[in-house]
């Protein structure tokens, strides 16, 4: 995945992928496949030998070299490495940080003893809206007389069609077509194009009613030792002039510059926290690739090669905003009000929306609501931002749910007047307190945090467990801002928290665990009475984030998610068990997955975090990175058996990881998942400890006893702090010093004021 705020592809091992420009959904620029068998190109570059006329491509697909190659990915850049026909092949693939346009620069080298004559063809067929079986009949082509590249627009595309899609060769092109039918040819393939299987020029054709792409050629003759680079180049501007500037801006820039430009972007952003620790994997997630992943797929993206959505889902990025509190508050902030701005006066909220239209859904599902006041508190506690909840923001106006239907999908209104994003949690807040059952729990609506579970409450009438403890957090958490301005509506939170603890505790402990909800009949799921779904893992983590569970329940609940969702030798953390497939209660579309699959009973990683969250507040270090190591993608491909098996990227985590054998461990749904972001802050917060709290930080490591110590670097703006973390000698207790200087240290915590300059920490545990 590289991106840019606005402007991103995805790319494989195998292929260059996809490229969208502002929404990764709505304005895709080349093909979103989502083929995970074939993984079909749409952008190619080709290689052709003009003296045998040999053809391949520096990539894999769809016609590689059929030599050695190696694919890396880092933070910013793909690089395709291959030699093959005495050629070697550097294709470097990046997305620059703040322009649309996405750059492949192809260097050559000649190994052979010979001169070697080839010729380099670019390849991209146009798709200029949500896909090319919709689009291809609309778009028209050009040929640039200023700039000798190509254009491409969509006239009949309402938001995107004055825009320009362009391609261009580094101007060194020369010959050209926008029409694929010829290119490839009647009976031709991606893999052997029939216009590359002779010497005649290209058949230069553009305008309407083409089987719209963008080929550009240029040859190249190479000595023996010699090497060349060319730049293939896809974006698009917003008309013609921009394009042209675009492209004369590029064809001039140092590349390298730039390259180290952005490769120094997110050095900065992911360098914000180090951890040297025993766990040469643990660090390797948490010094890089889950924030990476985060910022560049979940914020930026909003797309993976399983799903390009495109939109913003309300609970979904306001979770993974958490995760950039220390690295990147800035980008938190602006979400935070954009998200309140989708919220309806009524107090609800569209579920997801697409940003450039605003069109989005408005559902019955019941968690959306505390996810803002949750998210806005841990907000202002860790940068101390309070001015935050003054800040005057419009409701959505539109039509409510009928009665019987779960969702609706429009473009609702804004109203002219504002409420400050304090209002709007609390609205929120309001009316989730509203919503309460005949046991005195939150109802379940449309489903709470597992949208799977649809129908469990769709008369109306089913409770959840899990949707209890997180309202009772969510109200703790944000009740302290409410007693600084409305104490009464504060202390009725406060109140309606403490009675859904009492009837959790009354009437949802099961002997060893609590149960997960009610349908609406009054039928308990994730009971030992339960036929299927007997134990459900979010209901027992949350009792323990919450803070709001009977300790000793809370520890046997924890017990009991280690003895029958912990899979040790598939190394996976199951969301519930047994799957669900012929209970005669129908807990909704969760049913449609095979049994083991996804939110079915397999390991939702999303859910999986929570157990490291959970055991870390529990203090349990041992069981934390126990639970950590098991789900950490780098474990599941530490040889070539493990690595075949579990089948997915080994650097970023997989949103679900399948729990029924013959394929038990095998990784699922990658990069677009929001368990990257509870992973960070599992490690980070729970298990390093680490966390700003104002202008303070705090420290409450929560480390295995073999951990001999660990070392952290911090970096917030012009503080910078080396942390070491070890263990206290025999019969001393616990100490703490800032810069040679004491700290003091309480419960095994300490903390220290934000200072400019370099720092020295020291805690002995």
């Amino acid at each position: 995945m590289l991106a840019n705020p606005g402007f991103g592809c995805q790319v494989s091992a195998d292929a260059l992928g996809a490229i969208w420009s502002g929404n990764a959904r709505e304005n895709q620029l080349t093909p979103w496949s989502n083929d995970t068998v074939s993984d079909p190109p749409g952008d190619v570059l080709y290689l052709r030998d003009l003296d045998n006329g040999h053809v391949w491509t520096p990539t894999q697909a769809p016609a590689g070299c059929g030599g050695t190659r190696i694919t890396r990915h880092g933070f910013g850049y793909s690089r395709f490495h291959s030699v093959g026909h005495g050629i070697e092949s550097d294709l470097l693939v990046h997305v620059p940080m703040d322009a649309p346009l996405r750059l492949a620069r192809l260097t050559l080298r000649n190994l052979s003893d010979r001169t070697r004559a080839l010729s380099v063809t670019g390849y991209a067929e146009w798709v200029l809206g949500q896909a090319r079986s919709k689009t291809a009949a609309h778009i028209v082509t050009e040929h640039d007389a200023e700039t000798g590249a190509l254009f491409a627009r969509n006239p009949f595309d309402a938001e995107t069609g004055t825009r320009i899609a362009f391609a261009d060769m580094d101007g060194c092109q020369t010959g050209w077509t926008c029409d694929r039918a010829t290119f490839v040819g009647r009976g031709g393939s991606l893999a052997s194009p029939q216009a590359l299987a002779h010497d005649t020029p290209l058949a230069a054709a553009s305008g309407a009613g083409l089987d719209p792409c963008a080929v550009l050629m240029t040859g190249v003759t190479l000595a023996p030792g010699e090497s060349c680079e060319i730049v293939w180049t896809i974006g698009q501007a917003e008309d013609r002039e921009a394009a042209r500037d675009l492209i004369r801006q590029w064809r001039e820039i140092d590349h390298d510059a730039e390259l180290a430009r952005t490769t120094a972007h997110w050095q900065a952003t992911l360098g914000t926290v180090q951890l040297r620790s025993p766990n040469r994997a643990m660090d390797i997630m948490l010094n890089g690739w889950l924030l990476y992943q985060v910022l560049g797929c979940r914020v930026w993206g909003r797309a993976g090669f399983y799903q390009a959505s495109g939109a913003y889902g309300f609970r979904d990025q306001l979770q993974d905003g958490g995760a950039l509190l220390l690295a990147r508050p800035d980008l938190v902030r602006p979400h935070l009000l954009r998200a309140a701005g989708r919220q309806f006066r009524e107090g609800d909220v569209q579920h997801w929306w697409l940003p450039e239209s605003g069109r989005g859904v408005r559902t019955r599902i019941s968690d959306d609501r505390g996810w803002l006041a949750l998210s806005v508190a841990d907000y202002v506690e860790s940068t101390g931002d309070a001015a935050i909840l003054d800040t005057p923001i419009p409701f959505l106006e539109g039509r409510q749910l009928e009665p019987g239907e779960h969702d609706a999908f429009f473009l609702p209104g804004t109203s002219s007047d504002t409420a400050s994003l304090y209002s709007h949690c609390a609205q929120a807040l309001d009316q989730s307190v509203a919503l309460t059952g005949t046991l005195g729990l939150p109802l379940i609506g449309g489903g709470d945090w597992n949208d799977g579970m649809n129908r469990v409450g769709e008369g109306g009438q089913g409770m959840s467990v899990w949707l209890g403890w997180h309202l009772i957090h969510a109200i703790n958490r944000f009740a302290p801002f409410g007693e600084a301005r409305e104490p009464e509506r504060a202390a009725a939170w406060r109140r309606h928290a403490e009675s859904i603890r009492e009837a959790i505790e009354a009437v949802a402990w099961d002997g060893e665990w609590y149960r997960r909800a009610t349908y609406d009949d009054g039928t308990w799921l994730g009971s030992q009475d339960s036929d299927e779904c007997k134990i459900d893992s979010i209901a027992q983590t949350w009792s323990v984030i919450s803070g709001a569970g009977d300790p000793a329940r809370a520890a046997q609940a924890m017990a009991s998610v280690q003895r029958h969702l912990v899979d040790p030798q598939a190394q996976l953390v199951k969301l519930f068990t047994p799957p669900f497939d012929r209970t005669t209660h129908d807990p909704g579309y969760i049913r449609s997955y095979p049994p083991g699959l996804r939110e079915n009973g397999g390991q939702y990683s999303h859910a999986a975090m929570w157990t490291i969250v959970a055991a870390a507040q529990m203090g349990d270090g041992d069981a934390a990175v126990t639970l950590f190591d098991i789900i950490n993608p780098i474990n599941h491909a530490r040889d070539a058996a493990t690595a075949a098996h579990y089948r997915v990227e080994p650097y970023v985590l997989a949103a679900d990881v399948y729990s029924v054998a013959p394929n038990a461990g095998r990784g699922g749904w990658t990069w677009y998942t929001g368990a990257a972001g509870w992973m960070y802050r599992a490690g980070v917060e729970n298990i390093i400890g680490l966390r700003r709290v104002g202008a303070t930080v705090q420290l409450k490591p929560c480390l295995p006893a073999d951990w001999p110590g660990i070392t952290v670097t911090l970096q917030l703006g012009e503080a910078n702090y080396t942390i070491e973390i070890g263990r206290a000698t025999a019969g001393t207790v616990p100490d703490a010093e800032l810069n040679g200087v004491a700290l003091v240290v309480e419960n095994g915590a300490t903390e220290w004021d934000l200072t400019p300059g370099d720092h020295r920490v020291r805690l002995a545990m």
